[in-house]
């Protein structure tokens, strides 16, 4: 052999740590430090909300979450499982009962199975009963705020001319109706 035919590279250090981290069977740790920027790290918990980037986030089930217009209607449809008891929701009663009470059907008579051997189930009934009556009385209560607030002393047509219109509703009589529909909701409560 030829002294020529002599390695010439110099081993760096990097190279040197290399290896022995193979032979040690640490292939995976690093040998040099890197340098560059770091993004500062913000900790979100859940329910949290942030703007980034213009748009709006938050975790929920401990996922992050672009908060949308749509998110309502995102409510509305049924998941595949249950988030009570983790099965698949696939049975007929399943779809009405989540629309209410957000479970399967099995979890929700297991639920009201309970309520009732613990002599409970009336009382939680009557507050379901109540609560629904309550809500009825806010919406009435609400559109006849709305509808009085609302101006309709003139429209524009499709032609883009404007019409002016007189009459209106009978504020007096609206009221009247209305606070007498909800004596009577107040009167079904239990």
């Amino acid at each position: 052999m030829s002294k020529e035919s002599v390695l010439k590279k110099q081993f760096q250090q990097k190279d040197v740590q290399r290896l022995r981290n193979v032979i040690s069977g640490n292939s995976g740790n690093r040998t040099t430090d890197g340098v560059g920027y770091t993004k500062q790290q913000t900790v979100r918990n859940e329910g949290d909300v942030w703007t980034e980037n213009g748009r709006e986030w938050t975790i929920k089930d401990g996922i992050k979450q672009n908060i949308t217009r749509l998110d309502k209607a995102k409510e509305a449809v049924m998941p595949l499982f249950c988030s009570s008891c983790g099965n698949v929701m696939k049975k007929r009663l399943d779809p009405p009962t989540y629309k209410v009470f957000r479970r399967c059907y099995d979890c929700q008579a297991k639920f009201e199975m309970k309520l009732q051997h613990k002599g409970l189930f009336e009382d939680w009934k009557k507050e379901l009963d109540n609560a629904a009556i309550v809500e009825l009385q806010q919406y009435y209560q609400d559109w006849l705020t709305d509808s009085l607030n609302e101006s309709n002393s003139s429209y524009i047509s499709e032609a883009g001319e404007v019409q002016k219109w007189k009459g209106g509703v009978n504020k007096e009589l609206a009221t009247k109706n209305i606070e007498e529909t909800i004596t009577y909701l107040e009167s079904l409560k239990k």
